[in-house]
């Protein structure tokens, strides 16, 4: 039995984690949440990349054997120096679907829901101009939507304006396909759904990540185990709050667990 660790600068993580415990549930967890440091998206490519190699080795520190970087900012901007930092561990980074969603929208219109940093990464670039040619993307920066998510705010008035905002120009494109490019949007697949429809596509990849997980897992003989398992919930803010969130979010996904929280100070 593993144990895995799984950070983001902040809650968003939370979706993938949700995700680990549906397919793997049989390690333990530690969820470290930035919170105090959110959000990553709007931050220097520099200070990410610094920053979440400073909460890796945190991690390694506290006994993971795998790491997940559930956040696609500090996936775009750190996971090469992450890898070649830590070469004997397994380490998955989470990236926005749109080979997937190349496959399965029929008017080759994509829209791309992302944080700034993301949508401007080289990583991001790279993966765009490899398949020019095949679809449209219309990339747009979800700005002011992951403090909202932050503060609990799922489906207040106010984030449903701001997302609607930020939904219009994909909808003017008229996109068939809408890839979430930030592990915090999953959150916001209802209000989504309200203002786009049922007949959008939308492609989280979080699944996917996981299934990437169990493979790397088996590869380095980090095997499941039916002893019980624990989740340790960190946060650098209030992992009260964090815990409280979580509850709230991925209530289902806990049940199985022991629960843990602490608030940590990581420099």
């Amino acid at each position: 039995m593993a144990t895995i660790g799984v950070f983001d600068s902040g809650i968003g993580g939370l979706t993938v984690l949700n995700e680990a415990l549906r397919q793997a549930p049989a390690h333990h967890y530690i969820y470290l949440a930035d919170s105090a440091n959110a959000p990553y998206g709007e931050k220097s490519s520099d200070w990410v990349a610094q920053r979440s190699l400073e909460l890796c080795h945190w991690l390694v520190r506290e006994g993971c054997q795998a790491l997940v970087v559930a956040c696609n900012t500090a996936t775009a901007e750190a996971i090469a120096h992450i890898r070649h930092d830590m070469p004997a561990i397994p380490i998955i980074g989470v990236e926005p679907g749109i080979k997937p969603a190349v496959h399965q929208s029929h008017n080759q219109k994509i829209g791309v829901l992302a944080t700034q940093n993301t949508l401007k990464s080289d990583k991001f670039t790279a993966l765009l101009d490899s398949l020019k040619g095949d679809c449209e993307f219309i990339p747009q920066a979800g700005l002011g939507l992951v403090p909202l998510i932050e503060e609990g705010k799922i489906d207040a008035p106010e984030t449903e304006s701001l997302l609607r905002e930020h939904l219009k120009p994909l909808q003017a494109a008229g996109i068939d396909t809408l890839v979430l490019g930030c592990t915090h949007y999953p959150f916001l697949l209802p209000l989504i759904r309200k203002i786009l429809g049922s007949d959008i596509q939308i492609i989280d990849t979080s699944a996917a990540v996981i299934k990437q997980l169990t493979r790397k897992l088996e590869e380095f003989e980090l095997l499941q185990s039916p002893t019980p398992r624990t989740i340790r919930l960190y946060s650098t803010l209030d992992a009260n709050y964090l815990h409280q969130l979580a509850k709230q979010l991925i209530p289902m996904a806990l049940e199985q667990h022991s629960i843990e929280t602490s608030t940590v100070f990581i420099s």
